[in-house]
């Protein structure tokens, strides 16, 4: 087939699945709303999940600040082991360090630049990685990429993940555990405390994915390790700035050995220019700021657990315990339905379908921010049960 018919025949079976993504044509934000088209809608479909992005004292002292003082270029013009490691990176890195009690820290590009990266880094012919199967797909593509053998245990089966353990044991130079802290597509949770104990039985390293779990979890937003009290017991915590934080890039903390080996075998942070030092002085005030968020955290996740409560009671299948509230719908279509049933009444909740989500678990992903109140979302049950009637 020639190529381009080819590509054409492939799109059109995405279309006719309902698996066909296009890009949406957003404008402005504004406090809880978002301009899709020409038309305001309450935005429950953002990661800004403490509402910093919209934090109009925290941009005014940003802009002051860039006015007022040098520093802010708009690009590094090379990678950190040239020109580009500005002093902004060691005023974050410092940052971090001091907020986790760790060691050392190392900021990338974005949550996929490290997890494509760190992981062939460390891992190879010889290793096995150990995966949950709800771990996202830069997770997965960084595995794949290591050369490393690897197995995707059963999502959130401590058992299954001992199991596997068990029977690598002795059989491979290094055992890998990874996964993700609260899950992105269902809400829940890992059981950090019980990988933690598995990892020591084991003689495993442990990777943590905070993505969706910092800025919402812990006294201080450092993710679910700090809110169940495992940060000194991990061996490597990832987390990005461009969710609760408000900013772009990501980060992970580790001790000081790790951090040296990284900068000289992660070719996603050694192959890549640096991030602007503008961004680095907004992820650094960002970072400052939502450790005192505490009330906003404690607000977003009573939010959360209401909002589910309310449509597991209407019927629906509303899994997770976290901020992140999906309603199961099954198939493609009855997602892409219910999607343009909730545009209709003002409200951006966009469709999840594979291969995002497992085959016949599409859904809606609501995703909740700290400053929105219930009478912003309260009629959002009965709005789906209405769709589903």
């Amino acid at each position: 087939m020639e190529f381009h018919s080819f590509i054409r025949s492939r799109l059109d079976s995405l279309r006719r699945d309902n698996r066909l993504r296009t890009l949406p044509d957003i404008g402005e934000r504004c406090g809880k709303y978002i301009n899709v088209a020409g038309e305001s809608r309450l935005n429950l479909s953002s990661n800004d999940y403490l509402g910093l992005a919209e934090d109009r004292f925290l941009r005014q002292a940003y802009s002051e600040a860039c006015r007022d003082g040098d520093g802010y270029a708009m690009t590094s013009s090379s990678s950190r082991l040239l020109t580009g490691n500005h002093h902004w990176y060691g005023q974050l890195e410092r940052e971090l360090e001091r907020l986790y009690g760790s060691e050392a820290a190392l900021v990338f590009n974005s949550g996929y630049h490290a997890n494509v990266g760190i992981l062939p880094a460390l891992a190879g012919r010889g290793d096995l990685i150990l995966s949950d199967r709800f771990n996202h797909a830069s997770i997965i593509d960084g595995t794949g990429i290591s050369g490393a053998a690897h197995q995707r245990y059963r999502h959130n089966d401590m058992g299954n993940l001992e199991e596997l353990l068990a029977g690598a044991k002795g059989s491979y130079r290094h055992l890998f555990i990874v996964t993700e802290s609260v899950f992105s597509m269902d809400g829940d949770l890992a059981d950090l405390r019980k990988l933690v104990e598995l990892k020591k039985r084991y003689g495993a390293v442990l990777i943590v994915d905070e993505a969706h779990g910092a800025g919402v979890f812990g006294d201080r937003g450092l993710g679910l390790c700090e809110a169940t009290g495992t940060v000194a017991d991990i061996d490597i915590i990832i987390g990005t700035f461009g969710k609760a934080f408000a900013s772009t890039g990501a980060y992970a903390v580790m001790d000081a050995v790790l951090r040296d080996y990284l900068v000289n075998a992660m070719r996603s942070f050694i192959f890549t220019t640096a991030l602007p030092p503008a961004v680095l002085a907004w992820s650094l005030m960002t970072l400052r700021r939502q450790a005192d968020m505490q009330i906003e955290r404690v607000h977003l996740l009573r939010l959360a657990a209401m909002l589910r409560g309310r449509l597991v009671d209407a019927g629906f299948e509303v899994p997770g315990e976290s901020h992140i509230v999906p309603v199961i719908t099954g198939s493609n279509e009855s997602a892409v339905s219910l999607a343009e049933k909730l545009r209709g009444a003002g409200v951006l909740g966009m469709a999840v379908r594979p291969p995002s989500v497992p085959e016949n678990r599409a859904r809606i992903r609501l995703s909740l921010r700290a400053n929105l109140q219930w009478d912003d979302i309260e009629y959002i049950p009965d709005l789906i049960r209405a769709w589903a009637s």
